[in-house]
């Protein structure tokens, strides 16, 4: 008898356009409508199947949800209004008051802010670790620990974690390890595949990839991620209906974006680092990154994220800004727009001169999200500014 045939796995750039869609039928729309109802009619004397925005669950969500599932290989997926919406509720899905959170001390300047207040004010103790010191997360590890949170690659500093032996910790001592692979996106990396539990998206970035709309996602198991939706319902972060349609347009063209912003980042990067003007360019596919051999080892791209350090510091870094052209000077990043931002003006404004510098981003650092313009025209913008 001849063996059954496996069904043969969609490629990303794939199911970013077709994943979790239903089987067609004559005279579907080939463009997914969008449902923008706040309501919907109910069955008689049950409560099975309600749709509502705020569970998560209407159509445009539902669509988008079983897509993001595919392109992270994850049995389910959640879509909320923000990143930091995501960030929160997936967290309180797995912790209690009494309860610890290990997390790295790279991250981004608003997660830092939840989780050392608001976190706290909940009776939720966090512990923020260093990763390059020996040892970092074993010698922090609590019988109260529940989960571990990291980012990478990083916001702003561009550094890589490797998941491997993390993964092994967590693994081996029970704990839910939770990654925002914001800056990758599923094409750059799939922390499902290296170790980790949970993943978080600010889908607002890459995989809207059009600066118009605000989101985040986790995606995990079906029952955590249902702990979510439980989150989101009480504290009310879901997204708008319209959001939903906006992120799963931008996510058809996910690959070719996020594959052109790869090659024009290290481009900039190799021009940059080689300017006297430019103290450092921070970029995971420089030979001189310190964790570049970690992004060889597991990234498919090395991203559209870069970060330089000005050699005039403060002052040197607002002339530049003011004098760029094609790069837009605004917060955000991984759209089609290249968008430059100053974190101690923004992400990392509620930081002292000192704790920013500990961090890796002094005065005159710059986090630049490159976009899918033409690289000469990006450095063309670059080098006149510089002058």
């Amino acid at each position: 008898m001849t063996p059954a045939r496996r069904a043969r796995q969609q490629a990303l750039s794939t199911l970013a356009i077709h994943g979790g869609a239903r089987e067609p039928e004559i005279d579907d729309p080939i463009v997914t409508p969008l449902v923008q109802s706040a309501s919907y009619v109910q069955d008689v004397g049950t409560a099975e199947g309600l749709k509502y925005p705020r569970y998560g669950n209407t159509p445009n969500a539902d669509l988008v949800q079983r897509r993001l599932a595919a392109l992270e290989s994850a049995e389910a997926g959640l879509l909320l209004s923000s990143g930091m919406a995501a960030t929160a509720c997936a967290l309180l899905a797995l912790l209690r008051p009494g309860d610890h959170l290990l997390a790295c001390k790279w991250i981004y300047g608003g997660t830092i802010q939840l989780l050392t207040k608001e976190f706290t004010a909940l009776g939720i103790d966090v512990t923020l670790a260093d990763p390059l010191e020996s040892r970092a997360w074993r010698k922090r590890l609590r019988k109260e620990t529940r989960a571990i949170f990291i980012e990478s690659p990083v916001n702003p500093t561009c550094r890589v974690l490797d998941l491997r032996p993390i993964s092994v910790i967590a693994q081996a001592e029970g704990l839910a390890l939770v990654v925002d692979s914001t800056f990758a996106s599923p094409v750059n990396f799939r922390p499902l595949e290296h170790g980790a539990d949970v993943v978080i998206h600010s889908t607002t970035k890459y995989l809207n990839g059009h600066h118009d709309m605000m989101g985040g996602a986790v995606l995990g198991t079906a029952p955590y991620v249902e702990e979510v939706r439980q989150k989101m319902m009480m504290w009310g972060g879901a997204p708008d209906p319209f959001a939903c349609w906006l992120l799963e347009r931008g996510l058809k063209t996910l690959h070719v974006r996020v594959s052109r912003q790869n090659e024009n980042a290290l481009r900039i990067a190799q021009w940059c680092s080689a300017r006297k003007e430019v103290r450092a360019a921070h970029y995971p596919g420089l030979p001189s990154h310190p964790d570049h051999e970690i992004a060889v080892a597991q990234l498919s791209g090395f991203g559209g994220m870069l970060a330089l350090e000005l050699a005039g510091g403060g002052r040197a870094t607002e002339r530049f800004l003011r004098k760029l052209k094609l790069i837009r000077h605004a917060p955000s990043l991984g759209g089609v727009d290249s968008l430059i931002s100053e974190p101690r003006h923004n992400s990392h404004a509620h930081l002292t001169p000192d704790e920013r510098t500990r961090l890796g981003i002094p005065d005159g650092f710059l986090r630049v999200s490159v976009g899918i313009e033409d690289a000469d025209d990006l450095i063309a913008d670059i080098e006149q500014a510089l002058h």
